[in-house]
């Protein structure tokens, strides 16, 4: 299969299902693997959350804290 036979199959199958639905499919297709993979490592590890989930989570920015540096504007009389 040449590359341009992968290229014609990726835009008919766009013009199918559209961008939200493979969106939508690829991130069900992911949990899907995520969860076979827990399941193949015994699944008892729910506690404690590995490695990749933390590097995955967003860590806050340094000096990002808006609580600290948020005014007040109202006035009081």
């Amino acid at each position: 299969m040449s590359i341009t036979h992968l290229i014609l199959l990726l835009v008919v199958v766009v013009l199918i299902f559209g961008t939200k639905k493979l969106r939508n499919i690829g991130g069900d297709l992911g949990g899907a693997v995520r969860d076979f993979k827990k399941g193949l490592d015994g699944g008892s590890s729910d506690d404690k959350p590995k490695d990749e989930d933390r590097l995955r989570a967003d860590p806050p920015a340094a000096g990002s804290n808006t609580t600290q540096n948020q005014h007040d504007t109202t006035e009081t009389k």
